[in-house]
């Protein structure tokens, strides 16, 4: 398991595209990746579960479908 905590933080926008493309590759090698991520859009692109947690409780939890599909939960928490 590789864990990673911001991994877009402060880059580039080329070398963010570099890092999902990473993240992707080993992520379809079969190695399971835990992501804390604050860039909800590349969170969502290199994830197959999401967890949306405000000031320690979590407030969402299932699959990244689930969560494209939670209107109430995007707007408040995510502002997308």
């Amino acid at each position: 398991m590789l864990i990673f905590d911001g991994p877009a933080e402060g880059l580039s926008p080329l070398v963010v595209r570099a890092v999902r493309e990473w993240i992707l590759r080993l992520k379809q090698s079969g190695i399971s990746i835990l992501l804390s991520e604050q860039n909800v859009r590349f969170a969502i692109e290199v994830s197959d579960r999401a967890y949306v947690i405000d000031k320690g409780v979590i407030r969402h939890q299932g699959t990244v479908e689930e969560l494209r599909a939670n209107e109430e939960i995007r707007k408040r928490y995510l502002m997308v």
